[in-house]
């Protein structure tokens, strides 16, 4: 796909430097009508990502184009504060008009009534929607968004450092350490308390891959035998000394980008990045090779917000992207991402990246990272979970008193 010139990225950068600016103070929507266009602000993380964003702008770009009465402008609120901040300015009646939500924000969001009904402006029925995911769209039997993009987490490998990718636990395990020397590290995740939202999304992996689950529907289940076994196989590769500790989430993918991670557990979104870092490196995928097939999924909704001045203005862009040309294009940008609807990826796209069936076949094993039957609760439960993980890691507590304190805190907190 081609990218922007030089002039319009520049032009487009410094549009999202401005919005952001402005939505990180909490103004108001910059929805509104001037010289007969009305402009809609859609603030999304992926619009900062270094390997997606600049073509994310040029597919916006399209829309744009194709409009004489409606303008989208892109708002790159960074990921880590994303939540807390859209969601801060939407209880205040404010906030974009557009949001890609991950799916613990879009269902508080849902849960308090700061997102608008899309039944009467979306018809569905004119779309073949991937029916596995898109049941997470419905809240209360009223849908509140259509998927953005859904993007399965598999084991990224820099197949130079690892031919064979491992197949199991302890093989896992073993790789990483063998891998890690000097400046190269085996294996990288998540593990502070800055990066929140982050490592919930990283532990997330163990706890279903050794066949947990945060609760059973209607009960929390945070310190189950199951979910222990799977965080102490978190922390005992935490305590092997085999990642790069202390570094973010942006500071480890460049590392693997450079060759110096061996291994990730990330989704389908971060090809199209990694590549973008490192056109050169020769990476592969492979499922996360613990006991149960049962991943996270990255299922981030785009929703409209309720206190928008620009509703209809918002529609008409969720319905452009909806089309079927539109909805190709928009996953070629994604890379290894499904999007709302059913796609077929290109001969091309397979012969230049033939792992993209690893994550497709994912698909029916994968979960929205989100706690069953308590899904608006789950930004405050991921808070407690991972304060506790991490006092964990940093040895104030071990590990299964870490989690029986984040079951009773979690507990009282749905009350």
């Amino acid at each position: 796909m081609k990218t922007l010139p030089f002039h319009r990225r520049a032009t487009a950068a410094t549009s999202i430097i401005a919005l952001t600016a402005a939505l990180l103070v909490g103004c108001t929507s910059d929805s509104g009508s001037e010289d007969g266009v009305t402009t809609v602000t859609f603030a999304a993380s992926t619009f900062g990502d270094p390997g997606r964003g600049p073509q994310l702008l040029e597919w916006l770009d399209e829309f744009n184009t194709s409009q004489n009465a409606i303008r989208v402008a892109a708002a790159a609120v960074p990921y880590p504060t994303f939540g807390q901040t859209v969601l801060t300015q939407m209880g205040s009646g404010r906030g974009p008009d557009l949001i890609r939500f991950d799916m613990p924000e879009f269902e508080a969001a849902s849960e308090a009534g700061l997102i608008a009904p899309l039944d009467d402006v979306i018809d569905v029925s004119k779309y073949k929607l991937l029916e596995q995911p898109d049941k997470f769209m419905i809240h209360g039997g009223v849908r509140h968004g259509i998927i953005f993009e859904a993007s399965n987490y598999a084991m990224f490998y820099n197949a130079d450092l690892i031919p064979n990718p491992p197949t199991n636990y302890q093989e896992f395990f073993d790789t990483a350490r063998s891998l890690t020397k000097g400046d190269v590290f085996g294996l990288a995740f998540r593990q502070t308390e800055a990066e929140e939202a982050g490592v919930w999304q990283d532990i997330f992996n163990y706890v279903y891959g050794f066949g947990g689950a945060w609760s059973d529907g209607t009960n929390l289940t945070i310190n189950s035998p199951k979910n222990l076994e799977g965080l102490q196989a978190y922390k005992d590769l935490y305590d092997a000394n085999v990642i790069p500790r202390g570094a973010d989430a942006a500071t480890f993918r460049r590392m693997f980008a450079e060759g110096k991670v061996g291994m990730e557990l990330n989704n389908g979104g971060y090809v199209t990045a990694t590549r973008g870092q490192n056109a050169d490196l020769n990476f592969s995928v492979a499922p996360i090779p613990f006991p149960v097939r049962s991943q996270g999924s990255i299922l981030a909704p785009i929703v409209i917000n309720k206190a928008s001045p620009a509703q209809d203005a918002a529609a008409t862009f969720i319905r452009w992207a909806l089309e079927p040309e539109n909805q190709v294009k928009l996953q070629e940008i994604l890379g290894a991402s499904s999007v709302a609807t059913v796609t077929e990826r290109s001969a091309e796209s397979l012969q230049e990246t033939p792992f993209l069936t690893v994550f497709d076949e994912l698909t029916p094993s994968s979960l929205p990272q989100i706690v069953l039957g308590f899904e608006a609760k789950t930004p405050d439960i991921r808070k407690v979970v991972v304060q506790n993980v991490i006092a964990a890691l940093q040895g104030t507590v071990d590990l299964k008193t870490a989690l029986d304190r984040a079951q009773q805190q979690a507990t009282e907190l749905v009350g």
